[in-house]
C-alpha cells in the first residue's frame, strides 16, 4: 500500500535511528549479543512519493552536511525520541545523570568521523542545528538538537520560537490576483523578474534588495506576498521596530532568518514602516537604524524592505519600486467587479463620487464593501425575525410594521452606506498632528457678502466635480502640477474663516482637520516635511479638508538664508508648496494677517477669500441666527443688538454667555442678559462699550458716569 510523504518519512527517520541504536548496543554490549549480531533496519525499504525524499536527507543537502555530521544530528534526534538511546549514551559517557549524545561519543561511535565537524564554523554549530551546553571540554560537553530542527525532521513546520514577536506571517488578503489592477500586476512582475527569480537560483548576496516605498502598508505587503508565490515561496515578515539592539542578538537573527530561508523556502519582507512615524530624535532610533542597515547589508537570503521613502544604496545592489495608489479608472474597476455591475448600475453613478473622494488601494475597497454587506446582512437578519415575531399576535404586529416602517425611512441607502464605510476607513488616524472638527453647520449658517459666498461656492463645485475635469475630461494628461484645490481665508480674528470650512466639509460630506502647527514644527532637521508628508498622505485616502488655521506663522515670508537654520525653513516651505499643489482634497489656510504671507506662495493658491468685518446689517442677520430655535427668547431687537461693532464669533460668545445667565435665572433670553455678557466681552476684548452701542437696549438704563 502506497504511503504518503509523511508516513514515509516517519517511518524512514525511526529506522535511520533505529540504526544509530544498534551501534550504540555494538559499543555497549558484547560481540556475541544476539541483539547487536542483528542486521540494521535497511531505509530502502521505505517508498516516497516521486521526486521526494527524506525530512533528513533533505536537511542534509540544505546544510551540506557529510555523513559523519548526519549521523551525529540522528544521535542527537535519537536521544529526544528513544528513551533506550539515551539510556546507552548514559552507559557509554559512565553516569546515568549523562543521558546525552557528545562530540566524543560521537567520534567513537560512528567511523567516518572528521574533527572539523565540530568547529564553530561547520554547519551543525554554525547553522545552529544543534547546541553545544556547558561543560569541562568539547567533547563530553552535552549535545541538543535545536527545537526547530527536530520538528522538521518530523515534517513540521513550526517557526523558530527565538523569531516569534520578530518575524511574522502576512496578513490574510482576500483579493484574488485576477483583480489587481493593471499597474500592481506589473509591479508584481517587475519584483518576480528584477529579484526573486534569480535569487532562488544563485548565491543571495550577488542580487539586489527589492525596496518597496510607498505610503500604503497593506499594498506593499500585498504585492510582496502574491510576487512570492509566483516563485513559489512564502513570505515571513521582520517587524523593524521588534529588532534587537545587542550584537550577539542581531547575528542569531540573522543567521536563524537565513537558515529558515532554507528550511521553509521562504523571503523575508523587512518593514520598516512603523519607523517612519518616529522622530530621528529619540533615543536608540540611531542604534535601530544600523542594526536594520546591518541586517539588509549582511543577509544572505532574498530580502524585500518595506518603507515609506526610498533609502540610500550602500554596498548592497538596491531596486526601488514605488507603489502609488491606483488610479481612478483603476478603483472605479475593482468597485464595480467587486460590487457586482447590476449592484453598480443601482447606485445611479454614485462610484464616481466615491472615486473622486476616496483614494483607497485594492484591499481598502474590499474591506468597505465587506462592511456594508455585513451591515446589510445584520439588518436582513433582523427583518427576518420580526416577520416571523409579527405572526404571534396581530397586536404585536401592528406595533411591530409601525417600527418597521420608521426604520425604513430612517434606514441608510446602499450609497450612504459605502461613503460612511469609506470616511470610517479612511479616517485619518492622527491624533497627535491634527484635530478632528465635527461640522453640522450649513449654507445658511453662513453671513457673508455674496461675492465672498460665491467664491466659497466654486471652490464646492471644483472639490466635487474635480475627478470629471481632471480626469475624464482629460486635463490632468495635460499637467499634474497644480491640480491640488488650495483656499487662503484672510480676515480678522471671528469673521468666519473656520465656520466657512466647517460649511464647506459638511456641504461635501467629507471630515475636516484641523492642523496643530506646534506638532507639525520640529527642531530636527528634516521632521517638518516628514510631519507634513504624514498629513498629506494619510488625509489623501479619505479626501479630508485640511484645515491649517494661522498658517501665516509656518508660511510667512520666507527669510535671509543667513544660517543653515533659515535654509531649512525655507525648504519647509517649498515642500509644503509642492505638497499643496499635488493633493487630491482641499487645504485651506487662515490668517489674520495676509501681508505676511510669502507672495510666492500666495501665487499657488487657487482661491483667495476675504472676510470682511460684518456690517450693522450683517450683524443683524449673525444675531438672528446666533440662537438655536429651541432656545426661548423674549423681546429681543436684532437691530439694536446689530448696534455692537463686533465680529460673528464674538457675537456668538455673547449669544451663549446670555443664554447661560437666562438658564441660571430661569428666565427666556432677553436683551437685559445680553447686555450682561455683552460688557463681560467687551472686558475680555479690552475694549470700552459705548453708550451709541447699547442704546435703547433696557428701558431707564442709567448711563455710565
Amino acid at each position: 500500500m502506497a504511503m504518503d510523504w509523511q508516513q514515509a518519512n516517519q517511518q524512514y527517520l525511526m529506522r535511520a535511528i533505529a540504526q544509530i541504536h544498534h551501534l550504540l548496543q555494538q559499543q555497549v554490549q558484547p560481540a556475541d549479543n544476539a541483539d547487536s549480531q542483528r542486521p540494521p533496519p535497511d531505509l530502502d525499504e521505505i517508498i516516497f512519493p516521486e521526486n521526494q525524499c527524506s525530512a533528513i536527507d533533505t536537511l542534509s543537502q540544505l546544510f551540506g552536511l557529510s555523513s559523519f555530521e548526519r549521523h551525529i544530528l540522528l544521535l542527537c534526534a535519537g536521544v529526544e525520541f528513544s528513551r533506550p538511546i539515551a539510556d546507552l549514551c548514559a552507559t557509554l559517557n559512565g553516569s546515568h545523570q549523562e543521558a546525552y549524545a557528545t562530540f566524543g561519543l560521537a567520534l567513537a561511535l560512528f567511523p567516518e568521523f572528521d574533527w572539523e565537524a565540530l568547529t564553530p564554523k561547520a554547519p551543525l554549530r554554525s547553522w545552529h542545528l544543534l547546541e553545544v551546553g556547558g561543560g569541562t571540554a568539547l567533547t563530553t560537553s552535552p549535545l541538543r538538537i535545536d527545537e526547530r530542527i527536530l520538528h522538521y525532521l518530523l515534517g513540521i513546520q513550526q517557526l523558530d520560537e527565538r523569531l516569534n514577536g520578530i518575524v511574522s506571517w502576512p496578513h490574510h488578503h482576500q483579493l484574488v490576483e485576477s483583480l489587481l489592477p493593471p499597474s500592481y500586476q506589473r509591479l508584481v512582475q517587475d519584483i518576480v523578474q528584477t529579484g526573486l527569480q534569480s535569487q532562488a537560483q544563485s548565491h543571495f548576496s550577488q542580487h539586489p534588495v527589492i525596496q518597496l516605498c510607498g505610503p500604503d502598508s497593506s499594498t506593499k505587503q500585498l504585492l510582496a506576498t502574491i510576487a512570492c508565490q509566483q516563485v513559489g515561496r512564502s513570505l515571513h515578515i521582520i517587524t523593524a521596530d521588534a529588532l534587537p539592539t545587542e550584537l550577539n542578538h542581531v547575528n542569531l537573527l540573522q543567521r536563524l532568518c537565513e537558515r529558515e530561508v532554507l528550511l521553509s523556502q521562504t523571503i523575508f519582507l523587512l518593514d520598516c514602516d512603523p519607523l517612519a512615524v518616529g522622530r530621528s530624535g529619540e533615543n536608540g532610533s540611531a542604534v535601530l537604524n544600523g542594526v536594520i542597515d546591518r541586517l539588509i547589508e549582511r543577509l544572505q537570503c532574498p530580502v524585500l524592505v518595506m518603507r515609506r521613502d526610498r533609502h540610500p544604496q550602500r554596498q548592497r545592489p538596491l531596486i526601488t519600486i514605488d507603489v502609488h495608489p491606483p488610479t481612478p479608472t483603476e478603483q472605479q474597476y475593482l468597485w464595480v467587479q467587486l460590487l457586482g455591475e447590476s449592484t453598480v448600475a443601482d447606485l445611479n453613478g454614485h462610484i464616481n463620487q466615491l472615486v473622486t473622494n476616496f483614494n483607497l488601494s485594492p484591499s481598502a475597497i474590499q474591506t468597505v464593501i465587506q462592511t456594508v454587506q455585513q451591515h446589510v446582512n445584520y439588518h436582513q437578519v433582523n427583518s427576518h425575525y420580526s416577520e416571523i415575531s409579527s405572526e404571534l399576535s396581530s397586536e404585536i404586529n401592528h406595533e411591530i410594521s409601525n417600527e418597521t416602517s420608521d426604520s425604513a425611512k430612517t434606514a441608510e441607502s446602499l450609497s450612504q452606506l459605502l461613503w460612511n464605510a469609506c470616511l470610517t476607513h479612511a479616517r485619518p488616524q492622527l491624533n497627535d498632528l491634527a484635530q478632528p472638527i465635527c461640522s453640522t453647520v450649513d449654507w445658511d449658517s453662513l453671513v457673508l457678502p455674496a461675492k465672498e459666498k460665491a467664491v466659497l461656492q466654486t471652490i464646492h463645485t471644483h472639490v466635487k466635480w474635480r475627478s470629471t475635469v481632471y480626469e475624464e475630461w482629460g486635463f490632468a494628461s495635460k499637467s499634474r502640477r497644480g491640480l491640488g484645490i488650495s483656499a487662503l481665508f484672510a480676515g480678522a480674528s471671528g469673521t468666519g474663516k473656520t465656520l466657512a470650512a466647517e460649511v464647506l466639509a459638511n456641504a461635501l460630506h467629507l471630515d475636516l482637520y484641523r492642523i496643530d502647527l506646534s506638532a507639525v514644527v520640529s527642531k530636527y532637521i528634516g521632521e517638518t516635511e516628514k510631519n507634513l508628508r504624514r498629513i498629506f498622505d494619510v488625509a489623501e485616502t479619505g479626501g479630508a479638508v485640511l484645515l491649517f488655521d494661522e498658517a501665516d506663522a509656518l508660511f510667512g515670508k520666507r527669510s535671509e538664508v543667513n544660517d543653515s537654520r533659515d535654509r531649512y525653513a525655507n525648504m519647509e516651505v517649498a515642500y509644503l508648496l509642492q505638497r499643496i499643489e499635488s493633493y487630491r482634497g482641499l487645504a485651506i489656510l487662515t490668517t489674520n494677517l495676509q501681508k505676511s504671507m510669502d507672495q510666492a506662495f500666495l501665487r499657488r493658491i487657487r482661491f483667495i477669500v476675504q472676510f470682511p468685518f460684518p456690517d450693522a446689517k450683517q450683524r443683524q442677520e449673525i444675531w438672528r441666527r446666533a440662537f438655536p430655535p429651541n432656545t426661548p427668547i423674549k423681546k429681543l431687537s436684532y437691530e439694536k443688538l446689530a448696534q455692537l461693532n463686533v465680529s460673528g464669533g464674538n457675537i456668538r460668545n455673547i449669544a451663549l454667555n446670555a443664554a447661560f445667565l437666562a438658564a441660571d435665572a430661569g428666565e427666556a433670553v432677553q436683551m437685559r442678559h445680553l447686555l450682561q455678557a455683552a460688557e463681560s466681552e467687551y472686558i475680555k476684548l479690552e475694549r470700552p462699550l459705548t453708550e451709541v452701542e447699547v442704546k435703547g437696549w433696557i428701558s431707564g438704563r442709567r448711563r455710565s458716569p
